[in-house]
């Protein structure tokens, strides 16, 4: 019953977000398309300087001209070029909605594994004992430990850090907040952080609001666009001997090869590796091979 009932729970902490975040996305295209009319668009006409330009100066001119009396037909003109991209996008929204399927299937497969998990957790440790009987147990300890702390390191912060986001946004009435949320959100837990959307609302607040408003918000949304520089080494760093250089390194590298997945898999694998590579260099040398060191180190005569 606890098994099931974990299980669920899980389910619905994961399926929930997700949901929330497919529909902001959508309704935030939806509102982007509806206010973003070509038709009433305007740009101005190129100066002629543009085509002293070297190499490039004509087909800018003449596109930059094109767009400025008909930016249908210019669109249309450079469609072809922006095929390529399309495809590229479609790509990634497709292994998106894989990864997210994928996880579903694991916490599902998970959920069988709760009711036998303390008998596994010792029969894995047995079996890790076998294979290095003076390190196997502290490796398995390292990997349980390394995905305890990304869990709350890089998941856990992100969501905060996107939920204080999201307060703030709603404070001053920002319309497309929900779509700005939800790019914190995935820009956190892709390690790339949420500046690069929170700086251009902090800008707008200062243009579109009045200074009063303005400067409250900066004032709280800097702590926040900062909230995971601060957290996550902490968070990651507990509990962990491993350098926390080795754990940033496994989430970066690990979600870019291998989505969520990776995620995880990225920081076990390099901290194990670490740790092997530790205990291989402080390893005690043997009488004939401290005897050769030795004798390395004397200068000759």
């Amino acid at each position: 019953m606890a098994a099931a009932l974990l299980t669920l729970i899980s389910l619905l902490i994961v399926i929930g977000p997700a949901t929330w975040l497919v529909l902001n996305l959508i309704d935030g295209i939806r509102t982007l398309s509806d206010r973003l009319d070509l038709s009433l668009l305007e740009l101005p006409r190129p100066r002629l300087a543009v085509k002293n330009w070297a190499l490039i100066g004509d087909p800018i001119y003449e596109f930059w001209d094109l767009a400025s009396t008909n930016l249908r037909a210019a669109f249309a003109k450079i469609a072809p070029q922006l095929k390529p991209l399309g495809g590229v996008l479609l790509k990634i929204a497709a292994d998106a909605g894989t990864g997210t399927i994928k996880f579903l299937i694991a916490i599902v497969v998970a959920g069988f594994l709760f009711s036998p998990a303390p008998l596994l957790v010792d029969d894995l440790r047995r079996f890790s004992h076998r294979l290095a009987s003076g390190r196997g147990e502290e490796f398995v300890r390292l990997a349980g430990n390394t995905i305890q702390a990304v869990s709350r390191g890089v998941i856990g912060i992100s969501v905060l850090q996107a939920f204080f986001a999201g307060l703030g946004l709603w404070a001053i009435g920002i319309s497309g907040a929900s779509l700005i949320t939800s790019a914190v959100l995935i820009l956190g837990i892709i390690q790339i952080g949420p500046a690069i959307v929170l700086i251009p609302v902090i800008i707008w607040s200062w243009v579109a609001r009045d200074t009063t408003t303005a400067l409250l918000f900066t004032a709280y949304m800097i702590p926040v666009g900062l909230l995971d520089n601060v957290l996550r080494p902490l968070v990651l760093g507990r509990g962990l001997d491993t350098p926390m250089l080795i754990i940033l390194v496994g989430v970066i590298g690990g979600t870019i090869s291998h989505g969520i997945t990776g995620l995880f898999l990225g920081p076990i694998i390099l901290a194990v590796i670490w740790e092997l590579l530790v205990a291989w260099v402080r390893e005690p040398l043997s009488i004939g091979q401290s005897a050769r060191y030795h004798a390395s180190e004397q200068p000759e005569a």
